[in-house]
């Protein structure tokens, strides 16, 4: 194998999710492309990464100045869902149901992986927080860091006079009880409604 072809797999390989063999995979696709596929592939990732920055408001990718969403002014800017990251944003925009705005983490706290909470985007949604903000949702996904993360969220916010709320989990639509864990089955037993 040649050093550029070690050098392209290994960068495939340093993406989140690409394990060796499809690192391997995507090098040599990229390898038999054309010439001109290739550079636009190359110019695409280039041409992202000049254009693409932060939404000065969520946090989200946007390119040059606010996203969409907050740009939008048929959002409802009293509700703030507080995500992960943009992937999460646009799982839960999908739905067409929720019309508030969103504020992107990037990340969660983890002290195991060294992120405290000066490494996420907390500073710019507790500067966001102001008298029209009403209610603070907290979709972190239900792991330990993405609790402890809304925990801490919840502490900080809380004083504040703002609502703040977290989604509610439990068992999914068509389970069985008797095939549920035991963390599932106290969420939803903690999470119930009255109907």
């Amino acid at each position: 194998m040649t050093p550029s072809l070690e050098k392209l797999i290994s960068k495939f390989a340093s993406l989140p999710g690409i394990g060796k063999k499809s690192a391997v995979r995507l090098a040599y696709h990229v390898l038999s492309l054309p010439e001109a596929e290739a550079e636009d592939f190359a110019a695409a990732i280039l041409g992202a990464k000049k254009q693409v920055s932060l939404c000065p408001c969520c946090m989200t990718f946007s390119e040059g100045g606010l996203c969409n969403i907050c740009s939008s002014s048929t959002r409802d800017k009293s509700v703030i869902c507080v995500v992960e990251d943009t992937r999460a944003a646009e799982a839960v925009e999908e739905l067409h149901e929720f019309h508030g705005q969103y504020h992107i983490l990037h990340g969660v706290i983890s002290p195991i992986d060294g992120i405290g909470p000066d490494k996420l985007k907390i500073k710019e949604l507790l500067a966001r927080l102001d008298e029209n903000v009403k209610e603070v949702i907290v979709a972190t996904n239900p792991s330990v860091e993405g609790e402890a993360t809304a925990m801490y969220l919840s502490r900080l916010i809380k004083p504040l006079g703002i609502k703040v709320t977290r989604l509610a989990y439990g068992l999914p639509v068509g389970a069985t009880l008797e095939y549920a864990d035991s963390v599932t089955l106290l969420k939803a037993i903690e999470g119930r409604t009255e109907f």
